[in-house]
């Protein structure tokens, strides 16, 4: 066997047991150890190199920034199982819903929200799906506007800090944890915004597709709703600019804040008298089973990288990216195709532990220049741009996970194709985002 050929097909050989179906973490390794037979067989490794997997994997456990996965996790869980999340929704839609459109805006509102407790996508969307969607469509919301709203703005999880997305992206970057939520805040807020000014525009042009909710369906009066706001609303935002601010100031490493999140999130559930051993039983399973199967997947792409890069497969992702025809512009068109595409089928964890530690390299060598003369900046906004395009792929019909994620929770009465159609909207002002952030790299370095 060519020698040369070992490491590409390591690549693809991977590839195609993940699309089969089988469990990604047990394919990365399992063809990392067929491959390191082979590469041993034709002399291109040694069965010492194998001897470095434990210590790489003792290294993996004792990543202190990983930590905080678990803890952001627990932190937004908790506020969904004790429905504090819930109590959230209702308020900010009698909030907005004396006006056209106001339930989709309190949807993108209390999406973002949520987005910065959770940072899961499923979680956001399944929540909000469960809660709004039957609201909306009770009171003449159209089924794509009320499907569009919810998954898109479920997404926003992937980019409002703190997330575990980006957690595990600047992990993999090499890069500071605090330094990419300040790079992601502004493009999460502005695409939020876009959202919202979506939802505006579609009442004022279509109003039977976004009507005010009617009297009967406000049963408080102003003062009352205005206090109920500030009973609802005001914990878990100050619970989240805690968190944020004590990143952004340098108080905490981003592992502290998770665990002052967490903390908090008790003790919000607890001051509501939501804190039952129901809810803390299911949001400790939620969070052990989510932080399982991340280290599983670390396990697994850290064999697959091992042997990879024995074969010099580094070196060959990296020739291959750093010579293609336009410089810095293919490299991001190619990077942006793989991200999305591969978004339809394998969840973010798997991207960021396959993917992005192949593109950091060729990202560091091409953008530098751009960014300055260290690879931070280039690769925060590297980093902010691969967490918005799998945005993107995450509404993307048919394989778009957000869409499957209301369809498991929608009505019946909604069929696939609206929640489809109700995407498509969303999916171009995500698509202009990217594209104004690719234009604009400021919008992303502007605190770095």
């Amino acid at each position: 066997m060519d020698p040369d050929v070992i490491a590409p097909l390591m690549f693809i050989g991977a590839l195609v047991l993940i699309f089969s179906g089988y469990p990604v973490a047990f394919a990365l390794g399992g063809t990392a150890l067929a491959f390191a037979a082979i590469g041993v067989e034709v002399g291109l490794l040694d069965w010492a190199l194998l001897q470095a997997l434990p210590d790489r994997v003792f290294g993996v456990m004792s990543n202190y920034v990983l930590l905080a996965v678990p803890f952001f996790i627990f932190m937004g869980t908790m506020l969904e199982k004790s429905r504090l999340a819930e109590d959230l929704l209702k308020t900010v839609g009698q909030l907005f819903g004396r006006t056209r459109g106001g339930l989709a805006i309190a949807v993108v509102l209390v999406g973002a929200l949520l987005a910065a407790a959770t940072g899961v996508v499923g979680a956001s969307v399944v929540a909000m799906g469960l809660i709004s969607m039957p609201v909306m469509l009770r009171y003449g919301y159209s089924e794509e506007l009320a499907s569009g709203v919810i998954t898109a703005s479920g997404t926003l999880g992937q980019i409002i800090p703190p997330s575990i997305v980006l957690v595990v992206l600047a992990d993999q970057l090499g890069i500071s944890v605090g330094d990419l939520f300040i790079g992601a805040l502004v493009p999460g807020l502005a695409l939020a915004a876009l959202y919202g000014l979506y939802a505006i525009s579609v009442a004022f042009l279509r109003p039977t597709s976004a009507p005010a909710l009617p009297d009967e369906a406000l049963d408080i009066d102003r003062s009352q709703l205005l206090r109920r706001v500030g009973l609802v609303m005001m914990p878990p935002l100050v619970l989240i600019l805690l968190v944020l601010g004590s990143i952004f100031a340098g108080v905490a490493t981003p592992t502290e804040a998770g665990a002052l999140g967490a903390v908090g999130a008790i003790g919000l559930a607890a001051a509501n008298g939501r804190l039952s051993f129901k809810a803390l039983r299911e949001t400790m399973d939620e969070t052990t089973r989510l932080t399982a199967m991340v280290m599983f997947l670390l396990v697994g792409s850290t064999a697959f990288a091992l042997v990879f890069r024995g074969l010099g497969g580094d070196f060959w992702i990296e020739d291959l990216l750093t010579n293609l025809p336009g410089g810095i512009i293919g490299f991001l068109i190619v990077a942006n195709l793989a991200i999305f595409i591969l978004g339809f089928f394998i969840d973010f964890f798997e991207i960021a532990f396959i993917i992005i530690p192949l593109l950091a390299v060729p990202a560091a060598r091409l953008l530098t220049p751009e960014f300055g003369a260290t690879a931070d900046a280039a690769l925060v906004w590297f980093g902010v741009m691969v967490g918005m395009n799998l945005q993107t792929s995450f509404l993307t019909p048919p394989f778009g996970f957000a869409l499957f994620y209301l369809r498991g929770v929608a009505p019946d009465s909604v069929s696939t194709m609206q929640i489809y159609r109700g995407a498509i909207p969303f999916i171009v002002i995500q698509l202009i985002g990217l594209i104004l952030i690719i234009l604009y790299p400021e919008l992303v370095t502007w605190g770095i």
